[in-house]
């Protein structure tokens, strides 16, 4: 028998949520009380090391960079490396309270066994400079990037990997955990996976083993983390997955779920039946043209919040990617899809979900792994046609920046798109229960 393919299984989802639709009682008209997010809420840009940095050193990924002839030329990215200190005053002037980086494994420690004071001076610069701007860092350990030797000894199909991993993460632990940050130990284990086979650096037969490697390393720098940094909040986000992340983020979940101090979450794209051909047509090759669902947010918060009762949630990244910063298809500014995130994320808040913080992703257009077509920044940056790397302001700077000054969007305020009929982000709760605007 010819196995079901993705296809296949979305048709399948997509026949359930329409018999449900049929069988769903009255929809509700929810109430028009919006409150803020509160005093206490964590507002927050983000950016990776190599995707932003540039004057990349020896790494799994420059070398996947330049070995596969389809993806464009990294050069320095949008140099965060030497413009850090005005891109940290671009997110101050958002008004944002936490700066997302990562700490890069290949710059830190260019060898085995010897790490290179140079590399951390810089990590050293940039935390003083968020530190300086009155936010807060969040550190990455772990953003799909290891360096070169460890490329050479196997990666992740190496045995070997999480302890050569742990003995360069405690490493950075104790030099940083003084600046009180929030940690994200592995940035989304199933797409790092899932890169890795892509790229050839990992055998599809050996994606079980790097998961197990993966979960005992997120467990070992956790329990490193809390001896050193009393009170850490330490999480892994994992990108939420519409109709099936209980099978592909939940076998990690249940490695790690015991030693997550909050829930990160990554939410980019919605799903229901009327959207199943755009989505999957455009999954592998048109980020710019997959669909947005604001409300998803909505149904994916309740998801967790249902999965791990009372621990925080934090959305850790979110956006909306464009085609070299040209308007979307569908018409969806960034400016509208931000306010409309926010309502829902409000909506999620009031109807008793523990929503700590949200990061925009990201700051500055940056390397979207591979390309630099996919537009998610706040700030454009044209990386190939303008050597100034000038960050062009987009229409959700202004937008972002008072969100973060009233602490959302107005308790009047209506998002431009109606929710999704039957979301397959939540197939069932989300078709016979589903969230509604106020009428």
């Amino acid at each position: 028998m010819r196995p079901h393919s993705r296809r296949h299984a979305l048709a399948a989802l997509a026949a359930v949520a329409t018999a449900l639709i049929a069988s769903a009682g009255p929809v509700r008209a929810d109430s028009t009380d919006l409150p803020s997010l509160g005093e206490g809420f964590y507002w927050g840009v983000a950016a990776a090391g190599f995707q932003s940095e540039g004057h990349a050193p020896d790494s799994n990924w420059l070398r996947y960079a330049t070995a596969h002839a389809d993806y464009g030329h990294y050069g320095d990215s949008v140099d965060f490396y030497t413009r850090y200190a005005s891109d940290i005053a671009l997110a101050k002037d958002l008004g944002v309270n936490v700066y997302r980086i990562s700490i890069e494994w290949a710059r830190v420690q260019p060898q085995p066994g010897v790490w290179d004071e140079a590399g951390f001076a810089f990590y050293d610069k940039v935390i003083a400079a968020i530190r300086a701007a009155g936010m807060r860092p969040m550190l990455t350990l772990d953003h799909w990037v290891y360096p070169g030797w460890a490329a050479d000894r196997g990666g992740w199909a190496n045995p070997g990997m999480v302890d050569d991993w742990l003995a360069n993460m405690r490493k950075v632990v104790d030099r940083y955990a003084g600046d009180d940050p929030l940690w994200v130990t592995i940035n989304e284990p199933m797409a790092y996976m899932m890169n890795e086979v892509r790229n050839g650096g990992l055998p599809l037969t050996e994606v079980p083993a790097m998961q197990d490697r993966l979960a005992a390393a997120h467990n070992a720098i956790y329990d490193h983390i809390h001896q050193v940094q009393p009170g850490a909040m330490v999480t892994s986000n994992v990108a939420y997955i519409p109709a099936a992340d209980a099978l592909v983020n939940g076998p990690m979940l249940d490695r790690i779920g015991a030693k997550l101090d909050f829930i990160g979450i990554d939410y980019y794209y919605g799903m229901s039946p009327e959207v199943l051909t755009q989505f999957t047509a455009f999954a592998q090759s048109a980020l710019w043209k997959l669909p947005l669902q604001a409300d998803g947010i909505y149904y994916t918060l309740r998801h967790f919040a249902q999965l791990f009762p009372g621990k925080p949630l934090y959305i850790v990244e979110n956006g909306m990617p464009t085609e070299n910063g040209q308007p979307r298809f569908d018409g969806y500014t960034r400016a509208d899809d931000l306010r409309d995130t926010m309502y829902w994320i409000q909506r999620a808040k009031a109807d008793g979900m523990n929503v700590m913080g949200y990061n925009y992703w990201s700051l500055t257009d940056n390397y979207e792994w591979g390309s630099y077509t996919p537009r998610f920044g706040l700030y454009t940056v044209d990386v190939l046609t303008d050597p100034a790397l000038t960050r062009r302001p987009t229409d959700a700077v202004d937008a972002y920046r008072l969100i973060t000054r009233t602490g959302g969007v107005p308790a009047a305020y209506l998002p431009t798109r109606a929710p999704a009929t039957c979301s397959l982000v939540d197939a069932v709760e989300s078709c016979t229960d589903p969230v509604t605007l106020p009428r």
